[in-house]
């Protein structure tokens, strides 16, 4: 069965002038000479990504598109007409994000977070704005300390919304953010905790001995960058132990006193020396 809007293992049955055709079952697909792998012959099994094009004809291609179908991902309108607005998503046909799938009017030049998918009446790959549409709600299959993918998608009062697995929404909240992020980044985070009502509170660190093992070599790796001495201390503000080593204030301290224990440093009223 052929999938569009993803990636199929296909084999290559004839080659054309201006192609070749790979074939599934009893569909023939065409992939255009400039996508050809060179030396690529009838036989083998390529790899390739099948979508539609304007008269409406199945196409493999080479190409790795910047999102396949069933994903979120954060691309940039390149144009928007009486249709719609038209996101570039790294192949020669644009994607389309239809006016009634837009919760805000898009604008050219700016990026947006959309959930891409196959249209079910027109079987051609578009991406929806809507986000809350496509995340689970239920069966939350992430526990306590789990490390997760995150895409930022979208900053309020408390902090920031992220993506979770491709599947899940979760809270970051922005007392706890102590490096810069924005919406349309992805990065690694940790599950903090999924609550009753299923909602599910992120952290972009470690928690417990795994945060406290991870700032201890942190902090090291900057003394021994900073000839051995560290000028923070017991009485430094929060902001500035955030701005030098995007951590809290607790966090430095725990670290520090384990630093201490193992007498891997000295304590003084201006920071903390390398022994």
């Amino acid at each position: 069965m052929i999938n569009v809007g993803t990636y199929n293992e296909l084999e290559v049955v004839k080659e054309l002038e201006f192609g070749i055709y790979l074939r599934e079952g009893d569909v023939e697909i065409l992939m255009p000479t400039k996508w050809v792998p060179r030396g690529t012959k009838i036989g083998d099994f390529l790899n390739v990504f099948i979508f539609r094009d304007s008269d409406d004809r199945l196409i493999a291609t080479t190409v790795k598109p910047f999102a396949t179908a069933d994903t979120f991902a954060f691309l940039e309108v390149k144009q928007v007409n009486n249709i719609g607005a038209f996101l570039d998503w790294g192949m020669d046909k644009d994607l389309l994000v239809p006016f009634r799938e837009q919760p805000m009017r898009m604008d050219p030049g700016k990026s947006y977070v959309v959930f891409v998918y196959v249209d079910e009446e027109t079987n051609r790959l578009v991406a929806s704005g809507k986000l809350n549409r496509y995340l689970e709600r239920e069966n939350i299959e992430v526990r306590e300390g789990d490390i997760v993918e995150l895409l930022i998608y979208s900053e309020t009062d408390l902090g920031y919304n992220a993506i979770i697995n491709n599947r899940y929404s979760g809270l970051i909240y922005k007392n706890e953010i102590y490096e810069a992020i924005r919406v349309g980044d992805k990065v690694q985070g940790f599950v903090k905790c999924v609550r009753e009502d299923n909602k599910i509170d992120l952290s972009l660190q470690k928690s417990g001995y795994e945060l406290v093992d991870d700032v201890k070599w942190r902090i090291l790796k900057m003394m021994k960058e900073e000839n051995g001495f560290l000028s923070l201390s017991d009485n430094s503000s929060p902001e500035e132990i955030k701005a030098k080593l995007q951590i809290s204030k607790k966090a430095f301290k725990k670290a520090v006193g384990a630093l201490y224990r193992e007498r891997l440093v000295k304590l003084t009223d201006k920071g903390v020396q390398l022994i």
